[in-house]
């Protein structure tokens, strides 16, 4: 039995609000958790700081296979930043690239994967990263597709939107949740997630964590305070909008029907379409 619990996802489908909420639930604070604070009980396994004691060079000079052969260290490291369980985000794959794990079977305790319908997620992307959506469903398609290292952190490995998903969702020990169900009912969502943690969810505490976890806490706090995990040049702001379906609003029909065609059967199996 591992010690780290993966608080996965596809970017840009909800991974940072999980994290926002788990703060407020875990630590019951008087004010909402400062969103420049996230690693206090949460961390982000790319993060290159992480990789450092390991190889002194710039983390953009890295090979796939020097990451690769680093991570198995730097995941047994990361179960030592708590004594109980460790909240890590990665927006990695479940799978493996040069035979090792992009994270770790044995160091973990399990997982909870947040899927977000891919067309909302192109929308997000697009605007995170500067990329037109056709460029980003393009990459969204692609099997393979990574993000390089930086001199801020290492390559994540993604490959498609829906072999993502599907790395995840076959995945032992794992606790999937659609971010849609997340704001269509967040006591009952948020709840089955602090349930799958081993907690009793009193409904006062899980109630106060999703407000103070709410969009427009966060949106004001990153207008206030700014987002200091936010991608320099990436999009104005990070927390934008957060609504599930804003894609009717800004696909054209050809872009949808070009996600559809990629990830039909995915889309169908949560229900995206029919």
């Amino acid at each position: 039995m591992g010690k780290i619990v993966w608080l996965a996802s596809y970017p840009k489908s909800g991974n940072t609000w999980l994290r926002v909420f788990l703060h407020n639930y875990i630590t019951q604070p008087e004010a909402p958790y400062s969103i420049n604070a996230l690693t206090d009980f949460t961390a982000v396994e790319s993060t290159a700081a992480f990789f450092a004691p390991y190889d002194a060079r710039p983390a953009s000079t890295f090979s796939t296979a020097d990451v690769q052969r680093m991570r198995p260290k730097v995941h047994a490291y990361l179960t030592k930043l708590h004594e109980d369980l460790v909240f890590i985000k990665t927006h990695n794959a479940a799978l493996k690239i040069h035979d090792v794990e992009l994270c770790t079977t044995a160091v973990s305790a399990g997982a909870v994967y947040i899927v977000r319908d891919p067309r909302d997620v192109a929308v997000s992307y697009a605007r995170y990263t500067g990329q037109s959506i056709d460029q980003t469903i393009a990459f969204m398609g692609k099997q393979g597709a990574a993000n390089r290292s930086t001199d801020v952190q290492v390559f994540e490995y993604l490959s498609s939107w829906s072999a993502h998903v599907q790395s995840w969702i076959v995945r032992p020990k794992s606790l999937v949740v659609r971010y849609e169900d997340l704001k269509a009912d967040p006591v009952k969502a948020f709840g089955t997630v602090v349930h799958f943690l081993g907690d009793d969810a009193n409904p006062a505490r899980l109630e106060k964590a999703i407000e103070f976890s709410g969009f427009d806490v966060v949106a004001g706090q990153e207008r206030m305070e700014g987002y200091q995990a936010h991608t320099p040049g990436a999009a104005a702001a990070f927390f934008r909008e957060g609504k599930a379906g804003a894609w009717r609003e800004v696909l054209t029909a050809a872009q949808v029907a070009q996600i559809e065609t990629d990830h039909g059967a995915m889309m169908r199996r949560f229900g995206y379409i029919s």
